[in-house]
């Protein structure tokens, strides 16, 4: 066997697999020849019979740590983290010298967000090989979730000091300096990372989601054709959600998305639900979401909640996000039949749940946006399941059965880069609540640090949703208005320096560029009053802000996309009666931002018949829209039950 041992070393496999089978042809119970036999079909991905000859192996000697710790990591792989960890255990159990097992069972213990088992099990691990890089990062990973960002950076600190050219210890102390707003040095850390790994998987993709949350725009073209290309070429470039920010290509963000998709949520080989046929009287429908708490998707889909028609809906909310206590958590939890907090299962335990509750319909309330949980859906829980709200695009993925949307998100010429069904609501995909509370008082333009006269523009999307092309805009607007200012959210003092250096460079005043500090939802609803016309952004365009501006009279000019990340706007313009605020050039965008701010009754006239439309347009009828959203999952329902597979369809508008 020393001859084998030595062949697997060596990377030569099918002679190493020979000596095993002669050994085996004299001996079939030889442990040693069995556990080769399984770490050679492992080496060669054949996960099935490997596990088999592991298992074989702990039927002779059930204290074989190496064959546990395999059969953990196999388990791993088919996301069964429970299954996994117990494996783990025993390895660490016969064998505690075994660091391998004690990094696997942290990690184990991780997957299933059991994070204080974890960190427990991994500080045995670093107390046992102080310097070693992995399980240190692993171990800050933990303290990151804990909620101990100082004691984490430190541990990221020093992984990278032992192990300088470790790429994904530079880009997970990147991602913790990001969280705890040391923009900056996260960006930093990231071009480490790139100096010793420049093709590491999502790492451009990374380093330019961070240079757009800081308005970094150095490079900027040379930057996204580079991820462009990449993504092109098939390559792990940059995640969905920070590439639609920079593609106005359906076809593009349908290949990222599946590019990601592929790596990271691919479908399990066996789905949880196994095809059965749910009798239920009510139709029973899970929102799924980290969002349940101050989020602007809360804001948004809220009132739609509370009019679900109980007599036929079942209505559950599955929240893995937060409990942070507010009031639209409280009408979020009094909006639906059954709310259930389960922010520390894994994936499977999720979908576990999901199939236990015998779900009709699994609604996606993430997709691919931060904290995002592919992983449950991918799984298969429930027989029908459906992207919706958050995540505006293709998952790219066939275990994701519908995405709702209307025929301004996705033409029909589009539907062919959705691997999704396409389901068109008749006047807008968004919900919107009707009852959201607006702060009585009114702030004066001196405490908003406004100026007292002038025109006010205001973009109050995030700031990395900003271009280049379109701050040009902007500041030739700020030219030919005099006395204009732009007002935008303030986020970093690094993205206000750079957006004050930027308008600079293009000749306009840095003063003029006023940045408004975060406050409570009704309070930055209430403060709009202030501004005189919203300006759009491109190619990712407002979504929720879009129906903030409206829904307190604010007139928002857009641009027309090719992307459903692009075309929102126009689709809530369109809902509010308001399509002469949609252009579909650049040009156009500007000419009539410029008309509006120059003529005051032209922009008059314009808030005049926004603030009657509102009351009488479908934007703002939140029962109409949640009707016709239950009519949507009825028609998905039906053809559930009748044994059809999912179609594109469009609801009526009657």
């Amino acid at each position: 066997m020393a001859q084998a041992v030595a062949f697997i070393g060596e990377g030569r496999m099918d002679e190493a697999k020979a000596i095993c089978e002669q050994v085996l042809d004299g001996d079939g119970d030889n442990v040693d020849a069995i556990y080769a036999m399984g770490w050679i079909a492992f080496s060669q991905q054949d996960h099935e019979t490997a596990l088999a000859r592991f298992r074989r192996v702990i039927e002779f000697k059930p204290e074989h740590a190496r064959a546990h710790n395999n059969i953990g990591m196999i388990l791993m792989i088919a996301r069964d983290a429970e299954a996994a960890a117990r494996h783990f255990e025993r390895a660490v159990a016969h064998e505690l010298p075994l660091r391998e097992a004690h990094a696997n069972l942290g990690a184990a213990l991780l997957f299933q967000r059991k994070y204080g088992a974890a960190r427990e099990v991994l500080q045995k691990a670093v107390d046992l090989v102080p310097d070693d890089p992995d399980m240190l990062n692993n171990l800050a990973d933990i303290k990151l979730r804990l909620g101990e960002a100082d004691d984490a950076i430190a541990d990221y600190q020093r992984v990278v000091s032992l192990q300088p050219d470790l790429a994904k210890a530079h880009i997970r102390l990147a991602h913790v300096l990001r969280s705890e707003g040391k923009i900056e040095d996260a960006l930093a850390s990231l071009k480490r990372a790139q100096e010793v790994d420049p093709d590491h998987p999502y790492l451009r993709g990374q380093l330019l989601s961070v240079k757009m949350y800081l308005c970094d725009w150095e490079s900027f073209t040379e930057d996204v054709d580079a991820v462009v290309e990449k993504v092109q070429a098939g390559d792990r470039a940059i995640e969905p959600f920070s590439f639609m920010g920079l593609s106005d290509s359906s076809e593009e963000q349908l290949k990222c998305a599946r590019i990601f998709a592929t790596d990271r949520y691919p479908a399990a080989r066996q789905s949880i639900w196994r095809g059965e046929r749910y009798l239920h009287e009510r139709i029973r429908v899970a929102y799924v979401s980290a969002d349940f708490h101050a989020h602007p998707l809360a804001f948004l889909m809220t009132g739609m909640l509370e009019h679900h028609d109980r007599s036929r809906f079942e209505i559950f909310g599955i929240s893995f996000g937060p409990d942070r206590p507010s009031k639209i958590r409280t009408r979020l939890e009094n909006a639906v039949d059954r709310f259930i907090s389960v922010p520390h299962k894994d994936d499977r335990e999720l979908a576990l749940l999901i199939r236990e509750l015998e779900i009709d319909i699994a609604v996606d309330r993430k997709g691919y946006t931060q904290a995002c949980r592919t992983g449950v859906f991918a799984l298969r829980p429930a027989p029908v399941q459906v992207n919706y709200l958050a995540y505006p695009g293709t998952m790219g993925v066939g275990y994701i059965d519908y995405i709702i949307g209307d025929r301004w998100v996705i033409p029909e010429e589009q539907e062919e880069n959705f691997t999704e069904k396409v389901v068109c609501l008749p006047h807008t995909y968004q919900a919107n609540d009707s009852k959201r509370p607006i702060s009585p008082t009114v702030p004066s333009r001196m405490e908003e640090g406004l100026p007292e006269t002038g025109f006010v523009f205001c973009s109050f999307n995030a700031n990395w949703k900003i271009t280049p092309a379109v701050f040009d805009i902007w500041m030739r607007l700020l030219g030919q208005v005099e006395g204009s200012v732009l007002w935008l959210k303030d986020y970093t003092e690094a993205t206000s320096r750079n957006l004050r250096a930027e308008a600079e460079r293009r000749g306009v005043s840095p003063d003029r560029m006023i940045f408004a500090p975060r406050v409570g939802n009704d309070k930055h609803l209430a403060r709009h009053g202030l501004a005189g016309l919203c300006l759009d952004t491109s190619p990712y365009g407002a979504h929720t802000t879009a129906s903030d501006a409206l829904y307190v009279g604010v007139p928002i000019v857009t641009c027309l996309g090719q992307t459903f990340t692009a075309r929102v706007t126009a689709s809530v313009l369109h809902a509010a009666g308001m399509p002469e605020l949609v252009t579909g050039t650049f040009g156009e965008y500007e000419a009539l931002a410029l008309e509006l701010a120059r003529d005051e009754n032209a922009l008059a006239a314009v808030k005049t018949r926004l603030e009657q439309n509102i009351k009488t347009h479908p934007l703002y009828d939140t029962e109409l829209y949640c009707r016709h959203l239950e009519s949507a999952y009825e028609t998905m329902w039906a053809r559930y039950q009748r044994g059809e597979p999912p179609e594109s369809f469009s609801v009526p508008a009657n």
